[in-house]
């Protein structure tokens, strides 16, 4: 892999590297734009089969964050790390503290969050090397779990593309397949359910089925069956590449919207989405509710203010799709152009040369 020929294509900063023999540490820290400020993703623990698969995770994983903080409205870029290991036997406290000094090495430039491989209680032993770490216990002025923030996002921009499939926003006798039941998608199956949805269910763990079955009143179906069933709305929240080849055909939709991250196998999938006037809520921007609500701990976490960006997930969705009937694209793409563009307004507006206080201060020193 030719990292900076890699880098300068797709417009990268930063690729950091972090080992620490004592405790097994190693780690890569991508940055990939910082114009809108900081770089905000989280830290994966992954066993990955070799150092190039997880340096292309990193980089691609911290694009993708640029485009979801953007496309949110957050003041914040994209970045992301991802630790080589199995977090399921190579943890250990020494580890993330070695890695939480590297994170306070960049000085504010990249901020960490769970991730996959990751828990609450890893970011918290990081939080003892540095105050750049977010989803922290509430013990600290943390938000604690993300997930029902992530199903209510989710939710609000369900109803967002529902209203412009259906002229309402209402989801009441619609129904609703849900792929995935786990700790998100329980939470996004209640809110369909007050709202009054109709739900079809499925998912790999029985217990998680039959918990929402009982709960909600839900259909169960097998896996394989989701996407063939009879519904108003597709919601995919469990693995990504669930749209394409194989599947894409079988739907019969209206919507697709749920809080699964790369739920496109291929770009040329969300083109056919739209050949077939099925509405796709792209998925970076649907299911940022998560996201939203840790940044807001930036700002001394306060549960009503974060609410209150998440419900902005609404807007988020309604913009994408003008800009999809506005340049005649489909919606994966408008949702790209929306964060691009705000980055470039951005840039332009960021021109002007201001020195700030701490430049001054620091001139006065010398």
């Amino acid at each position: 892999m030719e990292i900076f020929k890699y880098m300068q294509t797709y417009d990268y900063e930063q690729l950091i590297f972090c080992q620490d023999q004592t405790s097994g540490l190693k780690a890569i820290i991508a940055i990939h734009d910082t114009t809108l400020g900081p770089a905000l993703g989280g830290t994966r623990m992954w066993t990955y089969g070799t150092e190039e698969a997880a340096i292309e995770d990193a980089l691609r994983l911290a694009k993708g964050m640029t485009y979801k903080n953007a496309a949110a409205g957050l003041n914040l870029g994209g970045g992301k790390a991802v630790i080589m290991g199995d977090p399921r036997q190579d943890k250990n406290e020494e580890m993330f503290r070695a890695f939480g000094r590297f994170i306070q090495g960049l000085n504010g430039r990249y901020i960490t969050a769970e991730d996959v491989g990751t828990t609450v209680e890893d970011m918290d032993i990081i939080h003892e090397e540095t105050d750049y770490v977010t989803g922290i216990s509430p013990a600290f002025g943390s938000s604690g779990n993300p997930s029902p923030v992530t199903a209510y996002g989710c939710f609000v921009g369900m109803k967002a593309a529902v209203k412009e499939a259906f002229g309402t926003d209402s989801v009441e006798g619609l129904t609703v397949s849900v792929q995935g039941v786990g700790s998100v998608a329980y939470h996004l199956c209640r809110h369909l359910h007050e709202a009054g949805a109709k739900l079809i269910v499925t998912d790999i763990n029985k217990e998680a089925v039959h918990r929402a079955v009982a709960d909600f009143d839900a259909r169960a179906v097998d896996p394989n069956e989701i996407y063939s069933v009879e519904a108003d709305v597709f919601a995919p929240c469990a693995l990504g590449a669930i749209i394409n080849d194989a599947t894409i055909n079988q739907l019969k939709v209206k919507v697709v919207a749920g809080s699964a991250n790369n739920q496109l196998e291929e770009d040329r999938h969300g083109d056919m989405l739209h050949e077939r006037g099925i509405i796709y809520a792209p998925d970076y921007v649907i299911n940022a509710g998560g996201v939203i609500n840790v940044a807001d701990e930036l700002h001394g976490y306060n549960r009503e203010r974060a609410m209150r960006k998440v419900d902005q997930i609404y807007a988020n969705i309604e913009k994408t799709l003008v800009i999809s009937k506005r340049d005649g694209i489909p919606t994966y793409k408008a949702a790209d152009r929306m964060a691009e563009e705000r980055i470039a307004k951005m840039q332009k507006a960021r021109r002007s040369f201001l020195l700030d206080g701490h430049h001054i201060l620091s001139r006065r020193k010398h």
